[in-house]
């Protein structure tokens, strides 16, 4: 059976999309592979041949005990800010975001061009000095909290603002149905625009997640004491002062980006599902 010109360009045109996508995927995933191999080397062993593992040489596993019992108490510190940060935005995103979508209040458009308009402030980089005099006035160095509050805030003008699209497009007839049915405005929440705003949501709480805990410029200005520090300033402390044990400083890294990949992982579907209903909503 010859094969036609037509079924030659697509082959090649299949080709060509595999081959890019396989070369996408071997950047992406080539440091994770170089942070796995030197987890297991001493210094010699990096110098010598830092790219593949050599089956002749020891493995160090003692590289990742010793990373994680330094890395465990910050990956704790990480977990409890991005989680606290994120259910804090997520619980008044949403409530904000349903006012100003179902309640025509007066008022309520200038609080939502308001918002808005802080999404056109400078980060906390800009302001760093200026935020840490006021986080100094209220007594709020050196704690965990601060961080879950600052994070929270710092989120909430984006959520909003998706958020409220996402409301809007909801139909109103079964806002009126529950409603007749003796609904309150938290069981509307809780029944019909939760369940219908799932994937948004989810899309929402994995970019605050990730956005909380890849957070370094804050935890290293307000925090002090070693055993409050996340994951981010953490990792700091393993590179030494002289020398670098660079199988215990990969070990480190890689360990710490376990959550963030099972979340990638678990998550992956709801995240893409997210994306694609804001882009047919537009």
């Amino acid at each position: 059976m010859s094969v036609t010109k037509k079924q030659i360009r697509n082959a090649t045109k299949e080709g060509i999309k595999h081959g890019l996508i396989w070369f996408v995927l071997l950047f992406a995933f080539f440091p994770f592979y170089i942070m796995l191999v030197i987890s297991f080397k001493d210094n010699d062993q990096f110098v010598r041949n830092p790219w593949w593992f050599d089956p002749m040489s020891a493995w160090h596993w003692e590289n990742w005990s010793l990373a994680w019992g330094i890395v465990k108490i910050y990956l704790c510190n990480s977990m409890v800010i991005s989680i606290g940060s994120t259910v804090a935005v997520l619980v008044f995103a949403i409530l904000t975001s349903y006012v100003l979508a179902r309640h025509k209040i007066p008022g309520t458009g200038v609080v939502y061009y308001g918002l808005i308009a802080l999404m056109f402030l400078p980060g906390s980089a800009a302001s760093l000095v200026t935020l840490f005099t006021l986080l100094i006035k209220f007594d709020m160095i050196n704690k965990l909290w601060p961080l879950i509050v600052l994070g929270a805030a710092g989120g909430q003008a984006f959520c909003v603002f998706i958020l409220r699209q996402f409301f809007e497009e909801i139909p109103k007839e079964l806002f009126e149905s529950a409603q007749i049915d003796g609904a309150t405005p938290t069981q509307e929440i809780l029944y019909i625009v939760l369940p219908m705003s799932g994937a948004i949501i989810g899309t929402l709480a994995i970019l605050q997640f990730i956005g909380s805990w890849n957070n370094l410029m804050l935890p290293l200005v307000i925090l002090k004491d070693d055993a409050l520090l996340p994951v981010t300033v953490g990792l700091m402390r393993l590179e030494g002062e002289y020398v670098k044990q660079w199988g215990q400083l990969m070990a480190g890294y890689t360990i710490s980006s376990i959550p963030l990949v099972i979340l990638f992982i678990f998550s992956m579907r709801l995240f893409i599902r997210g994306l694609t209903a804001g882009a047919i909503k537009g």
